[in-house]
């Protein structure tokens, strides 16, 4: 079956899709924004996390520390924001389609969780590392 053209008549997936140029980056902004927003309102995790990397990111800045390991300080901090985002929207996602028990919802949110743990075990790694080879 031969490939339809992007712009035919087909219906699309979303119809928040399609914008491009200025106007679309400037909807991601806003979507991105939002986002940001909702994660910080309604999931302690987040602001609990927020709150840590408020402390840490700056001290990684002044640390008199090589620019790759200031890099891998900053990037881990910022990658638990990541996944702990993630995991709220899968959250989400999972209690929108239904409020009642079951294996496979409790399975997706508790991956989710496991990815926050990693993140958060991989900055206690890449922290200490750092800090230990100042000693």
């Amino acid at each position: 079956m031969p490939p339809r053209p992007a712009d035919s008549a087909v219906e699309r997936e979303s119809p928040f899709k399609g914008k491009t140029g200025l106007r679309g980056i400037w909807n991601a902004l806003r979507y991105s924004l939002a986002g940001l927003k909702a994660a910080y309102v309604h999931e302690d995790a987040f602001r609990q996390e927020v709150r840590l990397a408020a402390l840490l990111v700056p001290i990684a800045l002044i640390m008199p520390v090589a620019a790759a390991e200031r890099a891998l300080m900053v990037a881990s901090v910022l990658l638990v924001l990541v996944v702990e985002l993630l995991n709220s929207a899968i959250e989400a996602v999972v209690d929108r389609v239904g409020l009642e028990s079951h294996r496979l919802a409790k399975r997706a949110k508790d991956i989710g969780s496991a990815a926050v743990l990693v993140s958060l075990v991989l900055g206690a790694f890449v922290w200490g590392s750092i800090l230990l080879d100042r000693i």
